[in-house]
């Protein structure tokens, strides 16, 4: 699948959170000053060509869907981000996790009983 932008990346989140929308939809979503929405529409066509998103009529416009999942996306990004910053090793993550206190080893513990029961 083709990484995303950014921006892209911006307007794919707004539009999980949405679910099916139109352009229109998501422009409402961004701060002021909003983007044009035909820039709006130019970035849905372009996710749709790079596989994320699928389109239907409704009425003079097209309702726009979700072809990937956001968790199948973060997992992926998760996956780059191991193999780019933790040498491919999960563990390396966790020990870095363990290292800056974010996850405690009772945590751990916690978690690999729970792992060991199911």
């Amino acid at each position: 699948m083709e990484r995303l932008t950014r921006r892209e990346e911006e307007v794919m989140e707004m539009i999980w959170q949405l679910g099916s929308c139109a352009p229109k939809d998501v422009r409402a979503m961004f701060p002021d000053p909003k983007p044009h929405i035909n820039t709006v529409a130019t970035m849905f066509q372009l996710l749709e060509k790079k596989g994320y998103l699928t389109h239907r009529p409704k009425g003079r416009g097209y309702i726009y869907t979700p072809a990937v999942k956001q968790e199948s996306y973060g997992r992926g990004k998760f996956e780059q981000f191991v193999r780019r910053y933790f040498g491919n090793s999960y563990m390396n993550v966790v020990s870095a996790l363990v290292r800056e206190e974010k996850v405690s080893e009772q945590e751990l513990t916690d978690f690999l009983d729970n792992l060991k029961k199911q």
